[in-house]
């Protein structure tokens, strides 16, 4: 069972008498009296034997209890940085119950950063997440360092961690003020993502600490503090080392099947980590590339008063999304124009007031808005009120799947696969004549519904129950003449449908949901429901757009792959080690496309992954 949801609780700026950072909440300043540069280099670099324990090494890996001001996160980038033997790729992972924000941030590493670190700093802040709970992955150096940010207690993230762990830094508030940092329990939880080897360091050092690392599995020692003074702790773990998460392989040759938003997403985290990638396009070895013709899409998360799986992976897809694309050129980028989720009917206004207060989130991210203020958003007369997301997007899939495909290391290659079968240590991919159209040490079925007729003629679909129910839906949408809506909506509306601000050609309404359809095609029936959908997100009356004839406009049709649950199935499959799947996406492909790609990727690479392990778990392949 889930542990019960916290709203994050932000970090307040107070100072005590002395002009030091102070949290009211643990009774305690934020540094020691050596200052932030003598603790992060004699305390948390030497005391875990950094620089020199991660030269010669293709990848290093730290965990971090408490990341406050990211002054320890600072002054190991730099070590990183000035040390010409550094490790190929850096990465952290750091856990934080009460996180600044990014305004707040700002202020104060003007003020505490030492002049060294103050280039990376902006470069820190410029990525700063929004205040929301889970996992945020930031990426520097053209991602040879990352820095994954846990927001919540560590008590609760930390066994949802997936990392193997070369070096801890524990560096909550003192064990007297704020024990639950300290706790057996968590110290065990991070004694399991240990990597051969893995050490720790912390400035803290009391009989009974001591005592509980050893019993984590750490065998530790005191050593004088910095200037002598205050004594530390450092440690080793036992032999052997005992991390869950398999290391990673070095980077050599994948096969992506599938060029949809799925396969494009996982082709680019792949290429951007050093992989040749091939994507398999069965659609383009018909002269139909995936989404031609898709003109423009809605991302945008969703909220649940639980915060449940599926709105915690909207969430976090919705932030990968716009941090893996933001870069790319023209309209391949998306564009963030925020949502206004229409209610449903007038009478959930005090639900959903009950539901965003549970949540606690950011009212920047999201809030509620009355009709008025809705339609002053939209810039169009609208039926109801409801919520705004301020960072709902707008995408062109067709430009982002070909600027995702256009990434250095991509190859696409037209072909359909028909089934797979091992090779030694790689797989073999084979048309429906049993040639064979290429071979790698890792294939990835990212072709949504065709992935379930490659499993069962492999002969591997048998131990997947859930994909072995996987299903197609059609769905088509419609491009209204954006005049007919007086130029149309300033941001995204959605609701019982969607209608989407022009790209140009017009503006994108949408969709219909067809089981059991022969074939995907744009229809007079269903350009009736995608409009009546529309009118029905509007309270005002547009004569253009009530004269508007179904079957007389253009539109885009094409498939969804649903699994039960409306969850998809992504991972690598346990009875067939180097094949993996990245199916199910429904509707939302673009809210998984990015963060799979990277779970997948960061996966391969051995990185710490971008997503909690009891999410990974709802979507493994079963």
């Amino acid at each position: 069972m889930s542990a019960p949801y916290v709203p994050l609780t932000p970090a307040v700026v107070e100072f005590d008498a002395d002009g030091k950072l102070y949290s009211r909440t643990y009774g305690d300043a934020h540094y020691s009296p050596e200052g932030e540069a003598g603790q992060a280099e004699r305390v948390f670099q030497h005391g875990n034997g950094l620089p020199g324990r991660w030269r010669g090494r293709q990848s290093f890996t730290v965990c971090e209890t408490g990341f406050g001001l990211g002054l320890n996160f600072l002054a190991l980038w730099k070590a990183w940085r000035d040390d010409p033997q550094r490790p190929a790729t850096l990465h952290m992972v750091s856990m934080e119950a009460h996180p600044f924000t990014q305004q707040d941030l700002s202020a104060l590493l003007a003020r505490e950063a030492a002049a060294p670190f103050a280039a990376l700093a902006q470069r820190l802040i410029a990525q700063w997440p929004a205040l929301l709970p889970g996992l945020h992955r930031l990426e520097f150096e053209n991602g040879a360092v990352t820095l994954t940010l846990g927001f919540g207690d560590a008590q609760v993230l930390a066994p949802r961690l997936s990392a193997r762990v070369d070096a801890f830094f524990l560096d909550g508030f003192a064990p007297e003020r704020n024990p639950g940092m300290w706790a057996p329990a968590l110290l065990r939880d991070l004694a399991a993502l240990a990597a051969p080897g893995a050490t720790m360091a912390t400035w803290a050092c009391t009989a009974q600490l001591r005592q509980a690392l050893q019993d984590a599995g750490f065998d530790v020692r005191s050593e004088p503090g910095f200037g002598g003074k205050q004594p530390m702790t450092m440690g080793a773990v036992r032999a052997g080392g005992h991390a869950a998460s398999a290391p990673g392989v070095d980077a050599g040759h994948a096969v992506v099947i599938g060029a949809g938003l799925a396969g494009a997403g996982i082709a680019q985290a792949l290429a951007g980590r050093g992989w040749r990638v091939t994507v398999l396009d069965a659609g383009r070895a018909l002269g139909a590339p995936a989404h031609a013709g898709h003109l423009a899409a809605a991302l945008t998360p969703v909220v649940a008063r639980d915060d449940n799986a599926r709105a915690r992976l909207s969430r976090a897809g919705s932030q990968r999304a716009q941090a893996r694309w933001q870069g790319l050129a023209g309209d391949a980028a998306p564009r963030v124009c925020g949502t206004v989720q229409v209610e449903r009917d007038a009478g959930k206004s005090a639900a959903l007031a009950g539901t965003l207060e549970a949540l606690a989130f950011p009212a920047d991210w999201v809030r509620q808005v009355d009709r008025d203020e809705a339609s002053a958003l939209a810039g169009l007369p609208l039926a109801r009120g409801g919520v705004f997301f301020s960072q709902g997007m707008l995408v062109q899939p067709n430009r982002l799947i070909d600027a995702l495909l256009e990434t250095a290391g991509v190859t696409v290659l037209p072909g359909k696969a028909a089934r797979v079968e091992p090779a030694g240590q790689a797989w073999r991919v084979l048309d429906g004549q049993g040639a064979e159209l290429v071979q790698a040490q890792a294939v990835i079925l990212a072709n949504a519904a065709g992935a379930r007729g490659v499993l069962a003629d492999s002969g591997l679909l048998g131990p997947l129950p859930r994909v072995a129910q996987m299903h197609a839906l059609t769905g088509e949408v419609t491009l209204v003449p954006a005049a007919a809506l007086s130029g149309g909506p300033r941001c995204i509306v959605g609701g019982e449908g969607y209608l989407l601000p022009d790209v140009g050609a017009g503006c994108v309404v949408g969709s219909t949901y067809v089981h059991d359809a022969a074939e995907a095609r744009v229809s007079a029936d269903g350009q009736r429901v995608t409009l009546a959908k529309a009118a029905g997100l509007l309270s005002g009356h547009f004569p253009d757009f009530d004269s508007l004839v179904p079957g007389s406009l253009p539109g885009w049709a094409g498939w969804r792959a649903v699994l039960p649950g409306r969850l998809p199935a992504v991972g690598e499959l346990p009875h067939a080690r180097g094949l993996w799947l990245a199916v199910g996406y429904a509707s939302r492909g673009l809210s998984w496309s990015a963060l799979m790609g990277d779970l997948i990727a960061a996966r391969l690479a051995g990185e710490p992954s971008p997503l909690e392990t009891d999410l990974a778990q709802l979507i493994s392949p079963r």
